[in-house]
This record gives structure tokens, sequence and C-alpha cells, in this order.
């Protein structure tokens, strides 16, 4: 059996407010397969964005042992978890985090120019097809819908094919229908290239779509459910 994509053992992290030392993490263990969907749901402040951050290396635990891909993050430095993240994660967030003054085609394009990688414009113009904006690869963010801009999000997120996809919360800022069909695609996306989902979530009914589900409170993981895909 292959190992795990991610494998999170005695996870901790806590940072220094007014209130003095909070916990955000607290000795959290996970371990996803390869190819596998995955749900984290949990009231806000639950620690579900902040695993996310750890996971793609935005932010370092205090303690406890993470490898994803194969790779101790643990071992990178800043310029070495920037590396990895280009080619082997891909993050959706709920705001969109689309570059404003550049239009739909550069902002998919940017991670694989900043990769290096050869016909970036052609492949971010062939991810922007997959998510139906063909026509709309020469608008800026502030020209397309929510919708939209979310679906850029989710081309720029799949262009280099990453081995994991870590959503937060992507149809958050999105009315239900609009949602839906992004979901839709997310999830169309993730069964043609293969990847691992990690996704975050409140909707109960799109964390059921995940083969597996993570509840999570006070910074543990309380339970694993088994989910209908």
């Amino acid at each position: 059996m292959s190992d795990p994509i991610v494998a999170i053992e005695n996870l901790s992290l806590s940072l220094v407010g007014g209130a003095g030392r909070v916990n955000i993490l607290r000795g959290v263990d996970l371990s996803v397969e390869a190819g596998e969907t995955l749900s984290i749901v949990g009231p806000s402040g639950a620690g579900k964005t902040t695993l996310l951050m750890v996971l793609s290396g935005l932010e370092r635990a205090d303690s406890g042992a993470i490898r994803v891909s194969g790779v101790d993050l643990r071992q990178l430095d800043e310029d070495g978890l920037a590396r990895f993240r280009r080619l082997q994660i891909g993050i959706v967030f709920q705001s969109f985090h689309l570059v404003p003054t550049m239009t739909a085609l550069e902002n998919v394009a940017l991670p694989l120019e900043f990769a290096g990688v050869g016909n970036a414009f052609g492949l971010a113009a062939d991810a922007l097809a997959a998510t139906g904006l063909a026509r709309r690869q020469a608008h800026f963010p502030g020209q397309l819908s929510g919708g939209e801009q979310q679906r850029v999000a989710l081309a720029r997120a799949f262009v280099a094919k990453p081995k994991l996809i870590l959503a937060d919360e992507p149809t958050g800022n999105l009315d239900r229908e609009t949602g839906a069909m992004v979901m839709e695609l997310l999830f169309n996306l993730q069964q043609e290239i293969g990847t691992t989902l990690i996704l975050v979530t409140h909707d109960t009914q799109l964390a059921a779509r995940c083969r597996r589900s993570v509840q999570m409170a006070d910074g543990q993981l309380l339970s694993l459910a088994g989910a209908v895909a």
C-alpha cells in the first residue's frame, strides 16, 4: 500500500494575542490517501482553516509531524515551501484571492510562470476553458461575477494538476445556486485529474459528497465518519 499523501501526527499550534496564548490546534492526527476526498466540518473557530494553512505551508505548527506528498514540511524554508506549493498544492479560498490588476488568463498563468513552466498561458487558457470561461480570458476580476471569479480561482488551483487541492469554504461568498454550480465543477475537476481534495465547509450536504468527513472542534479532531460520494 502506498504512503498517504497527507500524514499528520500530534500537530499543535498556538498563537499569542491580547488574551494570552491560545491553542489553535491541539494534538491533531490525520492520514489522507491519494485521490481521496475528505471534508472537515465544525463550528467557527474550531481550527479548520488553520489546519489547511499548516497543510499548505502558509502557517508553521509549533510541534508534531507533517508530511505532504512524501515531503516533510518542517524541513523546508520559506522559499522551499513556496516552490512546493506551486506544483504540489492548489488552494481555493472563500474570497477568491485573484489579482485585481490581472486578467483571468494572467491570474491562472501566474503560478505556472513562477514555477518556470513552459507554455503557461496555453495551459491557463485550457484550464479556463475547462471551467467554461474560454470567452472571459481577457476580463479583469472586477468585470466578472462572484461565480465567475471563483471559477477562475478553480482554474488557477487545478492548472498545474497538483496532487492536493485545499478548498476553504469555496461557496461562502456565493448564492446557493451559483455555489452548487461551482462545487459541481470542483468535484468534476477532482475526478478528472484524480487529485486529493480536502474541503472545509459548514454545508453538511456538501460535506456528504466527500468519501470521508472529519468533525473538528476546539482544535481537535473528534470523529471520522464515512460519507456518500
